[in-house]
Formats: structure tokens, sequence, C-alpha cells
């Protein structure tokens, strides 16, 4: 009884996340994915989804947790990136290349930086913690749930990284919207003409994740048809691996899906098709349930403070290699600003700091650095960890 009710919360909260997010702008603030999240640590700080070790029940959950897993994220991969836009760049000026180049070179510095320094902390596998930054530094969550299905990382300490990721980060993202910006303009006091021109567009957090009207005749079915091709794209990417690898293997598994994906969405007919950049994040926000789910607080108490560490390091290091580099390209301050919080934070962090800081101008920029981080941020993660490793 207890998994069939643990099963129904991972189906129907992600649902109601959706709607809550459309409905109240608090949400929209917080986040559907920091909302997700929370979810899932009260179920395991509850003691609602933790079972007895070696029982029946933990391994009949177990099951059902890496098959949620599994499913999830090969699926919202394609889905997310299937309306994304990149032809956004002939709409773009050179110098939104030069920040988005500046700011991939100053995350993978930062994160390598911090690899050395706490490689020999006591921590398992820190490659592939280097990678997962990466991804969440590049493309958010979506990223990060791909590389940690692909580098098989322990989910506990996912859950860790990304919930004292999510600590870190939010105060620099009040602290922009609430006027931190102007400190930027003043770093950075250059001026840049007609940038994005005609990009006088109504700006709002739901222009990147609008769940309205996802279920209604003229929509859903269409949108069903993003999924088939998704469902498709997965299939072809398991058949690849069959070939090149002689199994399953998640990793090129990801990286097959990730690409035919990106390659389907310069279709106009393709990006046309509504709703799978909302159905995608509906199924990671399923993923983030479940994975925060089996959140360990006693194996948290152990690595917390490293993880801190990390994540703080990281940060610091990134934004201000970032802003060195833009001071250097004469950069003006919001395409700083912009750029930074779409590869920190993803593209629907983007909106509502355009919007705090009045100039809409360089929405498209900081969407197109965006969707990049989005298309690029598994490859570099799961590269890198090879390397390091």
């Amino acid at each position: 009884m207890r998994i069939s009710f643990i099963t129904a919360i991972y189906i129907l909260f992600p649902i109601l996340i959706a709607m809550a997010f459309q409905k109240w702008k608090w949400v929209q603030k917080v986040g559907s994915v920091i909302i997700a999240y929370a979810v899932g640590i009260v179920l395991s700080l509850s003691g609602v989804s933790v079972f007895e070790s070696g029982s029946n029940d933990a391994a009949t959950m177990l099951a059902i947790q890496k098959w949620f897993m599994n499913v999830t994220v090969p699926l919202a991969i394609p889905l997310m990136l299937l309306s994304c836009d990149f032809r956004l760049w002939a709409h773009s000026l050179p110098k939104t290349i030069v920040v988005l180049i500046g700011g991939l070179v100053s995350v993978v510095i930062a994160v390598i930086v911090g690899y050395f320094t706490f490689r020999n902390s006591g921590i398992d596998n820190f490659s592939n913690l280097s990678a997962l930054m990466i991804g969440i530094y590049t493309g958010g969550t979506m990223n990060f749930a791909a590389l940690g299905t692909a580098l098989h990382v322990d989910s506990t300490i996912m859950t860790s990284l990304l919930t004292i990721e999510m600590l870190v980060t939010f105060p620099l993202i009040v602290f922009i919207v609430g006027g931190g910006f102007c400190l930027f303009r003043r770093l950075l006091p250059f001026k840049e003409k007609d940038l994005n021109a005609g990009a006088d567009v109504a700006v709002a957090i739901t222009d990147v994740e609008n769940y309205d009207g996802m279920l209604r005749r003229e929509t859903f079915p269409k949108t069903l048809i993003g999924l088939g091709l998704a469902i498709i794209f997965v299939a072809a990417a398991a058949g690849i691996s069959l070939l090149v690898a002689g199994a399953l293997n998640e990793m090129i598994i990801i990286l097959s899906v990730t690409t035919m994906a990106i390659v389907a969405s310069f279709s106009e007919k393709i990006r046309a098709i509504p709703k799978t950049f909302e159905l995608g994040m509906i199924l990671i926000l399923m993923f983030s349930i479940v994975v925060a789910s089996q959140f360990n607080f006693y194996t948290l108490q152990s690595s917390a403070i490293i993880l801190i560490e990390f994540v703080l390091l990281v940060l610091i290091v990134a934004t201000t290699l970032h802003l060195l580099f833009c001071r250097l390209a004469k950069v003006e301050g919001d395409l700083f600003v912009v750029a930074n919080i779409g590869l920190l934070c993803s593209p629907p962090f983007i909106p509502p700091v355009v919007g705090a800081m009045g100039n809409k101008k360089v929405l498209v920029s900081g969407l197109a650095i965006g969707l990049v981080g989005y298309a690029v941020g598994t490859y570099l993660g799961i590269a890198l960890s090879l390397i390091l490793e």
C-alpha cells in the first residue's frame, strides 16, 4: 500500500507542481525544480519513502525508483530540446558568442580547480561530481540529471550536491533581482548599441516554462507527437548503444539522444510542436522527486561541509573569471548578467532577471546562451569526467 502511495506521488506531484507554477507567482519565483526536490526530501526525512534495508519492499521500491530514473531523463532531453530555436544565434551579435565562450571556459576552469582542491577529501569518484557541476552550471537540472544517469552517480550524493547548489546559488539570484545588477553595471560600464534589436517583447517567466493549455484538445494530441518522436529517438539511441558497445550503455544513449534532438530542432515543423519543453520539464520534476526521495541525511552529514566548500569555490571562481573576461572584452553589465544566469541557472531564470533590470534587449542573447548551455553541457560534463579519471 505504501509503495503504491509513493508511486502515485511520483506521478501526480509533478503535474500539481506544474499547475501551481502556472497559477502562483511565488512558485515561479522559487522554481518548479526546487519545489520538486523539496517534495522528495520531505518524503525521505519523514520516513515515508524509507524501507527496512534488505526487505522485499525495499527491493521493490528501489526497482521502481530506478525505472523512473532510467525512463524520465532520456525522454525529457529530446522533449526539451525539440522546441529550442538554436537559430537565435543568427539574431545575436558576435559579442554574445564571446560572452558564451568566456562563460563556458570560466565554468570548466572553476570545476577543474575545485576538483584538484577536493579530490582527496574522502568522497568517492570526485571526477563524476565535477562532471555534475559542469552540467548544472551550463544547462541546469536537465544536464545534471542526464550526467547523473550516464555516469551512475549515487542518488544520495546527487541530491546532496543539487540541494547544496540550490542553497548556494539562490541567494545570487535574489541579489541580482533585488538590484544587484546595478553593481555589475558599474563594474562593466560599457554600452552596446542595437543589441538584439526588435526584442522589445513582454517578459515573463512563463515565456520559457508555460504549462497553460497543455491538456486542451487542440494541443495535447500534438504534444503526444513530440513524445512519440522522443520515444523513437530513445529507441534509436538504444540501438546505437547495442551496436557500439554490445549492451545498453547510458552514456552512449544520452549523447545519442541529445545529438538527434538538436538536429531535429532545426526543423520548423518539429520545433512548432506545442508544449514539448513543458512535458520534458514535468518528466524532470518527476526525476527530481524520485532522486530526492532517496536522500539520506546521515550520509550527507559526513560530506556536507566538503560539498558546500566545493560548490562555493566553483561559483566564486566561475563568476569572477567570467566577470574579468567580460571586462577585457568590454561587455556591458546587463549582457554579463543574463549570460551568467543563463549558464549557472538555466533559461527559465532569465525572464525575471531581464524584467528586474528593465532591459528587454538582452532577453534573446540570454535565452540563446542558455539554450546552447542545454546543448553542450552534457558533452562537456562527460568529456571532463573521462579526462579527470
